[in-house]
């Protein structure tokens, strides 16, 4: 019997696919097909894949061409599988020609002619693109544009500001570049806000009612009773309102939780988090103080986010310490938050006008998991024992610090109505909570 085996991610499954697989099936007796995973399609830089791993396999059975389907999990599993299932011919689409080459070693290497005019890209990119608005004049909003870039179905139309003296050059060859908000809105699908905090509630309340969907850098408002009316009018206008905390996209981030939550390291005794940063800002400069983020703000939704996602959002009680620089007192050069939960504890250290290293430390019954700073854009996390011989080591690419998946995901919630699954209500409403009490002062200490 002559087995035969391919690859292939089978996004969005057409006849091109399908064809291949016939004429794969045509080389032999037994074919086994290999399908991608989420996790590899997103290490190896393919991001914008519109359909779930376990959609993508059941799409591939329903063809009848498979005797066998495995899924790929990491780089070199092509020789193993080849090795440990026998097989005899290794088949590819010729537009791959040379590039397994190196299997020839191991089986035969066929490389098959694709299907002319069509692939899952290009039905990807026949569906009307997303119309996407940029609010603010964060210097960000330029390496959002480069990002998106990489999305199929995104295409940025526009900026606006309240001063368009301000916004990044690289913006300002879009199509809109305006003052005026309703104008961008009328243009746009679906807007990213990055305007100062004060500004969200108005702005993301005033696209919703026009139809607009939201991305909304965090926090995505000031008061969780705002955020909570938002929510509801997003869905009664059908919209999507989204918390684009860019972290909670970073693949080693994601794969650190889980393997928290597995229990690997034991029962979780406390998180300790740190974000900082040393940027100067003028306290008496009225126009740039109108624009500036604090450190609350600009640094507490990261710290918060492992507190929150790891132990829950019911602490039984807090205490805020807090610098202020300005004397209208709203920005804090630094500011420390301290959890008491029924069983551990949680440390945020966030500031603009003190350093401190921002790591990330979770401590647990069992061991520990270690992230270096910058751990809000990591690419590797180590998980430690009391033998130091045992220590873990896990390395994860990050592309564009996670802003292009954020926007594959924000797209596939808008097309498919699914919910967002990396930063539930929970924990965006209890962020906002924290910084409502930090400008309430309640549970407040200031430092002189």
């Amino acid at each position: 019997m002559t087995k035969v085996i391919t690859y292939g991610t089978y996004d969005l499954l057409h006849r091109g696919h399908i064809r291949l697989l016939e004429r794969a099936k045509a080389l032999g007796d037994y074919l086994v097909v290999g399908v991608t995973s989420d996790d590899f399609d997103r290490a190896r830089g393919k991001i914008n894949v519109q359909q779930s791993l376990i959609e993508r396999i059941a799409a591939v059975r329903e063809t009848g061409l498979a005797d066998e389907i495995i899924v790929e999990e990491y780089e070199g599993q092509k020789i193993d599988d080849i090795k440990r299932l026998g097989i005899d011919i290794f088949t590819v689409g010729n537009d791959w020609v040379g590039n397994f080459d190196y299997l020839n070693e191991f089986c035969k290497v066929v490389y098959l002619p694709r299907t002319q005019g069509v692939s899952s890209t290009q039905i990807r990119s026949d569906k009307r693109a997303l119309r996407m608005g940029l609010v603010g004049s964060h210097a960000y909003l330029a390496k959002f544009l480069r990002e998106s870039a990489y999305v199929n179905g995104i295409d940025v139309r526009g900026v606006f500001s309240s001063d368009v003296e301000v916004v990044p050059e690289d913006l300002r060859d879009l199509p809109v570049v305006t003052e005026d908000y309703d104008e961008l809105l009328d243009s746009v699908d679906a807007v990213f806000l990055i305007s100062h905090p004060s500004e969200h509630y108005e702005q993301i309340r005033k696209a919703l009612e026009a139809g607009v969907h939201v991305l909304c850098e965090s926090p995505v408002v000031t008061d969780p009773d705002r955020e909570r009316e938002l929510r509801s009018l997003a869905q009664s206008k059908g919209c999507v309102l989204v918390n684009a905390l860019r972290t909670a996209y970073s693949m080693a981030y994601e794969r650190l939780l889980l393997l928290v939550k597995s229990g690997r390291i034991g029962q979780v005794r406390s998180v300790d988090a740190a974000c900082t940063s040393l940027r100067a800002v003028d306290v008496d400069d009225e126009r740039q103080m109108s624009r500036v983020w604090n450190s609350i703000c600009e640094w507490g939704p990261t710290a918060l986010l492992p507190v929150f996602q790891l132990l829950g959002t019911e602490y039984l009680s807090k205490r805020i310490v807090t610098h202020f620089a300005d004397p209208g007192k709203e920005f804090d050069s630094f500011t420390k938050i301290d959890f008491l939960y029924p069983h551990a504890v949680a440390s945020i250290k966030v500031g603009k006008g003190a350093k401190s290293e921002g790591d990330l430390v979770i401590t647990g019954t069992c061991g520990y998991v270690y992230v270096p700073s910058p751990w809000w854009k990591t690419e590797y996390f180590e998980v430690r024992y009391e033998d130091l011989a045992d220590t873990k080591r896990y390395f994860y690419k990050l592309d564009g610090e996670g802003i292009r998946y954020m926007l594959v995901d924000f797209l596939k919630q808008i097309q498919t109505g699914k919910t967002d699954a990396y930063i539930d209500d929970a924990v965006s409403l209890a962020t906002s909570g924290i910084i409502a009490d930090f400008y309430a002062k309640n549970d407040l200490f200031e430092l002189a």
